[in-house]
């Protein structure tokens, strides 16, 4: 089942009133001009279905696991590596990044339940998703979730060149479930998972994951 993202349902109507009234506009100015005014409105309907796409949500069960990590975001894995995560958690971790095309559903969830132990937005750049400093120095948002064992898996959405829309739903203190719909990143871009270094990441590099579905790891 497929609906649309609250985030699209506003910008899709005013985009639908806009294109009707160009095309109107067209249609009236131009009586004669058949060729354009077909043309118009081929161009508005691929356009609107391009945007369309951008914000759909989709709606499915989701198998929860505490011994498994879920992908946080549909889109391909590109990078697997150990790191220092310097920002809250200040030790080494398994990194795994997933970065989200234009194409892929938006929607970001919860890649493990548990209470949101910290939260913090931070304003940036807009680097394109993959270069190396998009992760410190883009516009982002951090978010750590505690499972009922302590363990704490820090996320972050990462806003590329295009996307200049994060969205954020959490607060600390909150509780939610692992595949819990956390935030939404308009137009694609990145997330990083940061796990612990007994985690067993099973995907690699260039793997498409599903969010909420595809599984990245296992405890």
């Amino acid at each position: 089942m497929m609906t649309i993202h609250k985030e699209g349902r506003t910008l899709l109507f005013g985009l639908l009133v806009v294109l009707f009234l160009i095309n109107f506009a067209v249609s009236y100015f131009l009586p004669e001009l058949r060729l354009v005014q077909n043309l118009v409105i081929g161009v508005s309907v691929i356009f609107y279905l391009l945007i369309l796409q951008f914000f759909r949500n989709p709606v499915f069960d989701i198998s929860r696991n505490d011994n498994q990590v879920l992908a946080p975001a549909d889109g391909k894995v590109v990078v697997i590596e150990e790191t220092t995560e310097a920002e809250y958690l200040r030790d080494r971790r398994k990194q795994v990044s997933i970065f989200m095309s234009p194409v892929n559903v938006h929607v970001n969830r919860m890649p493990v339940g548990g209470v949101i132990s910290y939260f913090k937005y931070h304003p940036g750049k807009y680097l394109v998703a993959w270069h190396p400093k998009s992760s410190t120095e883009n516009e982002r948002t951090t978010v750590v979730a505690k499972m009922k064992n302590g363990t704490e898996i820090l996320f972050r959405q990462i806003a590329g060149a295009l996307a200049r829309r994060i969205k954020c739903y959490v607060k600390e203190g909150q509780p939610l479930q692992q595949g819990d719909e956390f935030g939404f990143i308009k137009f694609g871009s990145r997330v990083d998972v940061f796990l612990p270094l007994n985690a067993r990441v099973v995907v690699k590099p260039g793997d498409i994951t599903k969010g909420g579905r595809t599984v990245i790891a296992e405890f």
